[in-house]
């Protein structure tokens, strides 16, 4: 097999098109990963991979026909069939609804000519050891830690046979904890770029407080209870809030953001506290690709587009609706502003970034639930977004500002969008880890919130 670098596979490909335009997309990624149970490691290891996109674009009439063919390993001998086959596939298709002229310049850059980055179990040269320190304490401590470390780095190489070369190389890292004990089960997860400020005692710490707590069991009935739900549940909510705020869907009338009568809520009050969502390629510890990459179009996405820049948006702004996910196609649908989505969230809802922690949150509760994450998230209503899930690795009650014990689990059903209005308290923010959308959507930065009357629908026997 001839090896070829991804700048140069994707220089190649444009080369060989015989389409009147073509984007090529080259992939090269790095993975290391750990993994432990019952206080020891079990497996490691370290993979490599790479995958090669080509777009091919012909003129279909008054329009223009995409054809798309992703595939891994490409080497030199396979480069030329895969480009004829983008090529077949845009001969077969009709012309597309979102074409649109090919990006030509863009703010973004990146070293074209630099190797592609690369990470390996380096990567945890300084958590390693603090995992073993972990290890020993849970030991001793009558506990099992089970969990695992993933780190990825994947450079891309956009090109365009309108002159467009850009590149970006994207850390992305995760961590999951288990703790198992006589006080059942606790859970705790970050994201990070490098695994530089993973705080592993402090997370381990708060794991053994949380099954200290469940050594006292309450049981309680379905019903709404003020609670407070921790970052990582919120980033959950508003995640799948976030997915599901394309404007063109919005605009046809499919989804929670479409106005009566038409058109989208844009510019609707949503929420009673001065709340922001917002996206921003640049957002430090959360930074992503500062340009669209889209390797198929969509609904909510365009081959078009790519290249095309990002900045910071506001989807939510001091609590009214200001921006829907658009392509450029959306856009002249909708009459709205451009606002492509990026790969990151941030939510913020107090003033000059300040807010309570978790902890004083809890101080000040004079009754009421403390969640850990949620799970088994599924979408019960489009139009409404109405959610139901599952709570999962401690629910705790809080009574008189003090945590008394863990209850049991629920299922709940509740509206990201109806949640908003509902907010009592939104709490200092800081990154976070979605759990259910962890494998998918790591750079978050969420508070934790408090709301009055959380519907927690049914009892679960879910542990």
């Amino acid at each position: 097999m001839s090896v070829l670098k991804p700048q140069e596979a994707v220089e190649r490909a444009l080369e060989l098109s015989r389409a009147d335009d073509c984007v090529v997309i080259a992939d090269e990624s790095s993975t290391a990963n750990l993994r432990w149970a019952g206080n020891t490691l079990t497996t490691n290891g370290v993979t490599r991979s790479n995958r090669l996109t080509v777009v091919a674009l012909r003129r279909a009439g008054e329009g223009v026909a995409a054809g798309v063919v992703s595939r891994a390993a490409v080497d030199a001998a396979g480069l030329e069939d895969l480009v004829r086959a983008a090529e077949a596939d845009a001969a077969s298709n009709d012309a597309a609804e979102d074409a649109a002229p090919l990006i030509d310049r863009s703010p973004a850059g990146g070293d074209w000519d630099a190797v592609p980055a690369e990470t390996g179990i380096g990567v945890f040269s300084a958590f390693a050891p603090a995992l073993g320190e972990a290890f020993a304490a849970a030991e001793a401590g009558g506990r099992r830690l089970y969990g695992f470390a993933n780190h990825m780095v994947t450079s891309t190489f956009l090109g365009t046979s309108a002159g467009l070369r850009l590149r970006h190389d994207q850390p992305t890292g995760l961590l999951e904890l288990n703790a198992k004990g006589t006080g059942g089960s606790a859970w705790a997860g970050v994201g990070t770029r490098d695994f530089t400020d993973v705080d592993v005692p402090g997370l381990t710490g708060d794991l053994a407080r949380r099954l200290e707590w469940g050594e006292r069991r309450v049981d309680l009935p379905a019903g709404r209870y003020e609670t407070i739900l921790p970052p990582s549940a919120v980033a959950d909510l508003m995640v799948y809030l976030y997915w599901s705020a394309g404007a063109r869907d919005a605009h046809d009338g499919r989804t929670v953001f479409s106005a009566p009568g038409g058109g989208t809520r844009v510019g609707e009050k949503l929420a009673a506290l001065p709340v922001t969502l917002s996206s921003d390629p640049r957002a430090a510890g959360l930074e992503c690709a500062p340009f669209v990459v889209a390797h198929a179009s969509s609904r909510e996405s365009s081959v078009f587009d790519n290249g095309l820049g990002l900045e910071r948006t506001d989807w939510i702004s001091e609590g009214t609706l200001a921006a829907l996910t658009q392509t450029r196609h959306s856009a002249a649908r909708t009459g709205l502003p451009l606002t492509p989505a990026i790969d990151n969230l941030s939510m913020t809802g107090s003033p000059a970034g300040g807010g309570a922690s978790l902890e004083e949150m809890v101080a000040r509760t004079e009754r009421g639930l403390l969640l850990t994450c949620l799970w088994y998230i599924r979408e019960v209503d489009p139009q409404r977004l109405l959610l139901t899930g599952l709570t999962r690795d401690g629910v705790y009650l809080v009574e008189n500002g003090e945590v008394t014990g863990a209850v049991n689990n629920f299922r709940f059903n509740e509206s990201p969008v109806d949640l908003l209005g509902r907010i009592s308290e939104v709490g200092a923010t800081g990154p976070t880890l979605p759990r259910e959308w962890s494998d998918y959507f790591t750079r978050t930065a969420m508070p934790p919130v408090r709301v009055g009357d959380f519907n927690m629908s049914t009892v679960s026997q879910a542990s």
